[in-house]
C-alpha cells in the first residue's frame, strides 16, 4: 500500500479541512472547544501529524455544521482534478553534499578565513 501522509492528495484533504474552519471564521481553539479537544489536537490534525479516522472526520464536520457526504463529494472532485495534473514539470535536482572536512581541512579553512579578514 502506498504511503499517503505526504502525498499531494493528503495535502488537498488537510487544506480543505483548514479552509472549511477558516470559512466559518473559527480559530483552531474555537473548533477545539466545539470538539471537546485541545487547540494543539486540532493543529496536529490540520498539519498532518495526526490523522482523523472516519468517525473523527464526521465529528469534525458536524462541529463545523458541514455535511459529511457533501464534504466527501467535494473532496473527491478536487482529488480527481489533482490526479489529472502532472506531478512536476521538471525533475528535482539533487543537492550536492558539502565535502566532509577532516581536522586539517577545517584548519586550512580557518586560516584562509583569517587571511580574508585582514
Amino acid at each position: 500500500m502506498v504511503k499517503t501522509l505526504h502525498s499531494r492528495q493528503n495535502k488537498i484533504y488537510l487544506d480543505k479541512l483548514r479552509q472549511l474552519r477558516e470559512a466559518r471564521n473559527l480559530r483552531q481553539a474555537d473548533l477545539a472547544l466545539l470538539l471537546g479537544r485541545t487547540q494543539s489536537a486540532v493543529s496536529h490534525v490540520e498539519s498532518g501529524h495526526t490523522r482523523l479516522d472516519i468517525i473523527g472526520l464526521r465529528d469534525w464536520l458536524e462541529a463545523l455544521n458541514y455535511g459529511f457526504l457533501r464534504f466527501l463529494k467535494e473532496l473527491n472532485a478536487e482529488l480527481r482534478r489533482a490526479d489529472a495534473l502532472p506531478l512536476r514539470s521538471k525533475p528535482l535536482r539533487k543537492r550536492k553534499r558539502a565535502p566532509q572536512l577532516g581536522h586539517l581541512g577545517a584548519s586550512r579553512i580557518t586560516r584562509a578565513g583569517r587571511a580574508l579578514d585582514k
